[in-house]
């Protein structure tokens, strides 16, 4: 079953007076339900914007992204943020953890817009840090994590509201190479026993290999 499907997928940015970006251009790209995909290019050359235009973090200038084998349709705002909730989860490289809250409540706190009642999302979000390796950090503020726990704990929170698909931005790309390989670990597992589908922008070699395929993107163009 396909999980993601775009066609003819084009970006243009115009900045000043008239000056044009081009950051993808025709992208044609297909990744089945339960794939872990690595998407590798150098810096400028198209693979974040890819990921938040499938990801509804952007919207593109032509072409068409598929969920589902269902076209997005951007101008409708509904929908897209019922896809947030129900379908996509995210983990970026920043870890865009909220530094007010601890490990639990950032866990639990996107189950609140799905109306998951209080203890039940206590409950789910002390599980996913229980599975994540956090048990014994759940109250620690984001400040008081390595970079590492912190991504654990990103992770934890994007599969809060159960999705199918796990859109990740360099999440290595902030930590070092030995607690990257424990998030690599991490994601594969959860893509083998759980069949959640990966799509990861990498400038990680480790992370390449451990997909299951691997796209490069240079100059906004799917090049393998």
């Amino acid at each position: 079953m396909c999980m993601v499907k775009t066609r003819g997928l084009s970006k243009y940015y115009t900045f000043g007076s008239g000056n044009q970006v081009v950051a993808l251009k025709g992208v044609n790209l297909t990744v089945e339900s339960g794939e872990f995909v690595s998407i590798m290019g150098p810096s400028g050359s198209g693979k974040s914007t890819l990921l938040n235009i499938i990801g509804c973090l952007d919207k593109p200038t032509a072409g068409d992204v598929y969920i589902d084998d269902v076209k997005i349709d951007y101008g409708n705002a509904g929908n897209l943020v019922q896809l947030h909730r129900q379908t996509m989860g995210f983990v970026f490289q920043g870890f865009n953890l909220i530094s007010t809250m601890n490990a639990i409540e950032n866990v639990w706190y996107p189950m609140y817009f799905n109306k998951v009642p209080k203890p039940e999302r206590i409950k789910r979000a002390e599980e996913l840090l229980e599975s994540v390796g956090l048990r014994d950090r759940t109250l620690h503020l984001p400040s008081e994590l390595s970079g590492g726990e912190q991504q654990r704990v990103s992770i934890a929170r994007a599969l809060a509201n159960r999705p199918r698909l796990i859109l990740a931005d360099e999440p290595t790309g902030n930590i070092d190479s030995r607690t990257g390989k424990k998030i690599i670990d991490l994601m594969k597992k959860l893509n083998k026993e759980q069949g959640i589908t990966f799509i990861v922008t990498t400038h990680d070699k480790a992370m390449a290999n451990n997909a299951d395929r691997v796209i490069t993107i240079t100059d906004g163009e799917i090049v393998d």
